[in-house]
């Protein structure tokens, strides 16, 4: 047995009941179950429809995200998340890098290494040596004026935790900020790159080993194992390329506003909806949201 899901932008709330009636007819669905209404829709069935991805192209052109997925199993009992431009709408290097008057180089850089046009680590200490020198007050600085969380986050965190699931930021970023926005969304614990400070002053690079795309991926491994849950029962969340790891292991990995070639590589995306979306693909219906 299959679900399909159908969920559009909680903004915009444009789910027409019409599409949600003629898919379901066309591919011979059971009935309907909105989830929120003209937000998001799912209805069952038995095979997955060899048409589902040109659909899924069609569906995209009126502002809908689809979703199909086995229904055993889809409710998860750990989240992991990335956070730049995912549990948070910036890039917390861009925004040191803007301070610092390097913004618009470091910009690029981080933009080619999320496609994987770059290799991560050496993308990493290329943009983090041009900070050399910034003064290190200059993190709580971006973190109070430059970054907003993600639409749909705390939700996400507090339905998740709820309903008994564990939930862990691993980010290819930093710490001092990891900290501070896993605090505010409350997840049970945090990953990510320590910047190197002396005399209050950025150093222009990282603590060792360097998290990247196989940290997450052993950041998987060792909290499923160490929960006793299977990778099946984990929903990973992420926009770049040094996700694709723990996107793929995952039982439901979500590229979340990804870059083309990360999308690409993923059966769950979501270009339109927000956090919440990852609630819904899970069956939650707006009513059981928590947070």
């Amino acid at each position: 047995m299959h679900v399909v899901t159908l969920l559009t932008s909680p903004d915009v709330k444009s789910l027409d009941p019409a599409l949600v009636e003629s898919l379901r007819n066309a591919w011979g669905g059971g009935g309907a179950r909105w989830l929120a209404v003209d937000e998001a829709a799912e209805f069952g069935l038995e095979q997955r429809p060899g048409n589902f991805w040109d659909i899924w192209e069609d569906v995209q052109t009126l502002g809908v995200d689809m979703v199909i997925q086995k229904a055993e199993g889809r409710k998860k009992r750990m989240l992991l998340a990335d956070m730049d431009s995912t549990m948070i709408r910036q890039e917390c290097i861009d925004e040191l890098a803007e301070v610092a008057g390097v913004g618009d180089y470091v910009k690029d850089i981080t933009a080619r290494a999320m496609n994987g046009e770059l290799d991560f680590e050496g993308a990493l200490t290329e943009r983090v040596g041009l900070l050399k020198g910034l003064d290190a007050g200059v993190i709580d600085e971006v973190l109070r004026t430059r970054i907003e969380l993600m639409p749909g986050g705390r939700e996400l965190v507090a339905t998740m935790r709820a309903g008994g699931a564990y939930a862990a930021l691993v980010s290819g970023g930093f710490t001092a900020f990891t900290a501070k926005v896993a605090a505010e969304l409350g997840f049970d614990e945090n990953r990510a790159n320590t910047l190197l400070i002396e005399d209050g002053k950025l150093t222009g690079d990282v603590a060792r080993p360097i998290l990247g795309r196989e940290a997450k991926v052993q950041a998987l491994e060792e909290i499923t194992a160490r929960l006793g849950i299977s990778k099946a029962e984990a929903m990973a969340v992420g926009d770049g390329a040094n996700d694709l790891g723990m996107l793929s292991l995952a039982g439901a990995g979500v590229a979340l506003h990804a870059k083309p070639s990360v999308a690409a590589e993923c059966e769950i995306r979501v270009n339109f909806g927000d956090l919440t979306a990852l609630l819904y693909v899970q069956g939650y219906a707006r009513s059981e949201f928590a947070g």
